[in-house]
């Protein structure tokens, strides 16, 4: 009896030291836990150890929050950034979160170490841009992007500044638009390493983008010289208004993006395909490409392919003899 009650308040003892579920075994020794008698205690209770000096607590899963905590625990000088901040902030990224390295920045330009899975970005940070976010110092929305475009590479770039223009369901949250580009362009004025080439990659940013697929089916075609409209409006010939994807509207060719994965649902994939249709009764639109993320991503090139060839074809069919044509 009385060594279970000796474990219950040792129990306690190391739960009341731990924080958010996370301990660091520099607290339990300070408040003069032996070291034997720690580590056999932690062990005994089920808690998991992460790395050297830190430990989280039963029956919690050491998730990317966690992680997190317990990165800026042992290090309190570290701020969430770049991807890992991103995540706090809802913006979309290319990279999962789950298998990308945790990112913080120091600002104390101190730290010469970097952890397992841990990123460290040893750059200027100034109190302004830092930020609390789900109980973790972060960069703020702004500074995440601009640190993301100077960093690279630029579809990841791209992919992020534009979910954070806009309206976005990330995971079971919809979220609202956290910036402006103005405000991004801003904070790249400061003269870091990279700014120049994320001035230049910010131009290619378009709020409009619906999702990541969209983002990079943008590029993809920009990169090849294609110029279609993005989320152009059109009337259906009951009169309803209609937003394509892209449009080259002088061909009268409507490319859409689909993709079960980024639309999240059946009944919102059922919508899109209700909507491709009803895209078919716009009287500006001859002939229209649909296309998933997987084409997006995997098959960039039979996409390009296609789209060109649509384009030769309906320029031919539709262009008059003897008159301009346009690439």
């Amino acid at each position: 009896m009385a060594s279970a009650i000796l474990a219950e308040v040792e129990r306690k003892a190391l739960q009341e030291l731990a924080e958010a579920g996370v301990l660091l075994t520099s607290r339990a020794l300070a408040a003069s836990w032996p070291p034997r008698s720690l580590t056999r205690a932690l062990r005994a209770e089920g808690w998991t150890q992460l790395q050297n000096g830190i430990w989280v607590e039963p029956r919690r899963n050491p998730d990317f929050l966690t992680r997190l905590r317990a990165a800026q625990l042992l290090k309190p000088q570290l701020v969430v950034s770049h991807r890992s901040a991103a995540a706090l902030w809802r913006i979309e990224t290319l990279a999962p979160t789950v298998e990308a390295p945790l990112e913080f920045i120091d600002p104390e330009l101190t730290l010469r170490r970097e952890g397992k899975g841990v990123r460290v970005h040893r750059i200027p940070l100034s109190a302004e841009e830092v930020t609390e976010r789900q109980g973790l110092r972060a960069t703020g929305a702004v500074r995440t992007l601009a640190d993301l475009l100077r960093a690279g590479p630029r579809d990841d770039a791209l992919v992020a500044v534009d979910s954070a223009l806009a309206y976005r369901r990330v995971g079971d949250v919809r979220r609202a638009p956290l910036t402006s580009p103005d405000s991004i362009a801003a904070a790249l004025e400061a003269s870091f390493q990279g700014a120049a080439r994320a001035r230049t990659w910010l131009r290619l940013c378009d709020p409009r983008a619906g999702s990541p697929a969209e983002t990079i089916a943008r590029l993809r075609m920009h990169d090849v010289g294609l110029r279609p409209e993005s989320q152009a409006e059109l009337l259906t010939r009951d009169g309803r208004r209609c937003f394509l994807d892209f449009l080259f509207r002088a061909e009268g060719l409507a490319v859409e993006i689909e993709g079960y994965a980024y639309h999240g649902t059946r009944e919102s994939h059922r919508r899109d395909v209700a909507r491709f249709n009803q895209i078919l009764q716009c009287a500006k639109v001859r002939t229209l490409l649909r296309y998933t993320a997987a084409d997006v991503f995997h098959r960039p090139t039979h996409m390009l392919e296609e789209i060109r060839d649509t384009l030769a074809r309906l320029r031919s069919r539709y262009t008059p003899a003897g008159s301009e044509q346009t690439v």
